[in-house]
């Protein structure tokens, strides 16, 4: 090894330390975790080792009802969430007075708190005793009979958080995606004018190829990010998400150690494990679908 190589691998040192003691043992830990059935915190004890805890959470319907809601974000909020934020891009790419106002604008939900941004949807969304919020006024105005979005119907309440998700990761997405068509290269559109290519075509095949990495990019963080979700949920239904029947995979997870059913670690460490290897699964598929569809 040369001098070279020991500094450099001095220089990482720092960052494989924190990994490995933030991440790679927590992991190990969590997957030892899951095999002690009936593990307990305060005598550091277990009954046996074996798959009881998989098998438990596998049949616990408000896990089945947890992997529902946390897939249907998923399948909904990460496209539309891209897809709108490619159209929005590209609208403000074509505007040249006013762009760093409008970037700006649209950038303020990614820096507001999640919770302020919750509260504005209760006002806009929640059925009270004295309103039945903005949008219901809206629907009743169109001739239209009110909906209860936070208490009513299931439909009702992830059409709410899918449109609470979409508006909270949109913001990010926009960013990124303005500055990879600000840095494709301008000559490429100049010779497809030339030709006469249509503006669809333009688009089709010289835009999305040159920003494709950034698009999977913003998909393989996006179906991560969707698969971590709690707190939006929190934001909009309270802590009882149970109830409210909206829970998520990691809101399951939290409320096995933590919540009103908690104490149980071992249940808890099964449940993170079982979506450990949804998202890595995942985002193994994406990973192999962007090496045939990316342009780099």
């Amino acid at each position: 090894m040369g001098k070279n190589s020991k500094k450099g691998w001095l220089y990482v040192l720092p960052a494989i330390l924190f990994l490995g003691f933030f991440m790679v043992y927590p992991l190990f830990d969590v997957l030892i975790y899951s095999f002690e059935e009936g593990y307990n915190f305060a005598s550091q004890t277990y009954f046996d080792i074996g798959t009881y805890n998989f098998s438990y959470v596998l049949h616990d319907t408000y896990f089945l009802q947890a992997v529902k809601n946390t897939f249907l974000m998923v399948v909904i909020t990460v496209p539309l969430s891209t897809g709108i934020a490619l159209l929005i891009s590209i609208a403000l790419s074509s505007i040249q007075p006013l762009r760093k106002l409008y970037q700006t604008i649209y950038f303020l939900p990614y820096v507001t708190n999640t919770l302020a941004v919750g509260m504005v949807f209760m006002v806009l969304f929640k059925k009270t005793a004295y309103t039945d919020g903005m949008v219901n006024l809206m629907i009743q105005w169109f001739g239209g009979d009110a909906i209860d979005f936070i208490d009513g119907p299931y439909g009702a309440k992830m059409f709410v958080m899918c449109f609470y998700i979409i508006w909270v990761v949109m913001p990010f997405k926009i960013l990124l995606l303005t500055s990879a068509l600000a840095s494709v290269n301008q000559s490429y559109y100049n010779a497809a004018k030339v030709d006469g290519t249509s503006s669809f075509r333009i688009f089709y095949r010289i835009t999305l190829p040159m920003i494709s990495p950034t698009i999977f990019y913003l998909i393989i963080t996006g179906f991560i990010g969707a698969f971590k979700e709690y707190s939006d949920a929190v934001a909009l239904f309270g802590t009882d998400l149970n109830a409210a029947g909206m829970n998520t995979i990691v809101g399951y997870v939290y409320d096995m150690l933590y919540g009103d059913s908690g104490g149980y670690p071992s249940y808890a460490s099964a449940a993170a494990m079982i979506l450990f290897v949804i998202v890595l699964t995942i985002t193994s598929i994406n990973l192999l679908v962007s090496r045939k569809h990316t342009y780099y």
